[in-house]
């Protein structure tokens, strides 16, 4: 949604009345979509909607440039979301352990190479992109907001500690612990779909990997994937997938998993409540220009 808002404030700069209108309704579609993916409820998000654009609108005159605007909005909506009372009653438990979140050489050993979204396919829409909708939902709301941030919304783990106050260390750890867990979710709901049995003639054919050194593996995938890693820890990583055929299968259904949640759609605002507000907003807005003086 980075780029809606970089097109809001082209707008504001323009000036006039069919440009600010478009403008505001560019800020509350990125407000609303990042409320529906954190707060996981349209409720919430149409409060947060509200909430992050009424305290925004005195202070839109005052920034130049899209990036600023981007942070202020997101750390103000991230607040509101995360005071949320609606909570989904299948959230785990507040932390993630990375040792719970590798997998067993039983799962390693039945990945076949396919995942269950195809990031390709139907932009995620329906069914495939429910799952991740909800696999994105159930993570701790601490590690939620992360993988919003910088897999769905874009932004670098610098930004994404700016919002959230986090150490950039932090940011890579608990971004590395949601994409597995998110991985792991998917994962579960295609066995489902696939059946048991299926699973079970795969893990007969493929070898269970050597435990120790997928261990220390996983630990890097993310960073791996994000060009985070030097040249020797890319090269050592690389060296036990070009050995370890189930590790490799696991690495591209990861990647498939970061690839889904970048592409994800966005959900947007009731036109009607969306376009009551922007009325509302844009008088606001008027006056706060004219007391800035531009």
């Amino acid at each position: 949604m980075r780029t809606e808002i970089d097109q809001a404030i082209v707008l504001l700069k323009r000036g006039g009345d069919d440009a600010l209108e478009k403008a505001i309704e560019l800020l509350q579609t990125s407000v609303f979509a990042f409320g529906m993916r954190v707060c996981g409820q349209r409720e919430d998000a149409e409060d947060t909607m509200q909430e992050v654009l009424v305290k925004a609108i005195p202070y839109l005159p005052k920034f130049d440039n899209a990036g600023a605007l981007a942070k202020w909005l997101y750390r103000v909506a991230k607040n509101h979301c995360l005071m949320s009372r609606r909570k989904s009653k299948f959230a785990p438990k507040q932390e993630l352990s990375l040792e719970e979140l590798m997998p067993d050489r039983e799962e390693l050993a039945q990945l076949d190479g396919r995942f269950g979204i195809d990031p390709e396919s139907a932009a995620l829409r329906g069914e495939p992109g429910q799952r991740l909708r909800d696999a994105v939902r159930n993570l701790p709301p601490h590690y939620r907001i992360v993988i919003v941030l910088r897999d769905m919304e874009g932004f670098t783990d610098e930004e994404a500690g700016e919002i959230t106050g986090l150490r950039p260390g932090t940011i890579r750890m608990r971004l590395h612990r949601a994409r597995l867990f998110v991985r792991r979710e998917l994962a579960k709901t295609q066995e489902e779909a696939q059946g048991r049995a299926a699973g079970r003639l795969r893990r007969k054919s493929v070898p269970s990997p050597g435990a120790g050194g997928c261990r220390k593996m996983f630990a890097g995938l993310s960073d791996y994937l994000d060009g985070e890693l030097d040249d020797f820890s890319c090269k050592e990583i690389e060296a036990h997938l070009n050995d370890c055929e189930p590790c490799k299968k696991f690495l591209r259904s990861l990647e498939a998993t970061i690839q889904s949640c970048q592409r994800s759609p966005a959900d947007s605002p009731d036109r009607q409540k969306a376009a009551a507000l922007r009325k509302q907003l844009l008088a606001t807005y008027s006056r706060a220009l004219a007391t800035s003086g531009k």
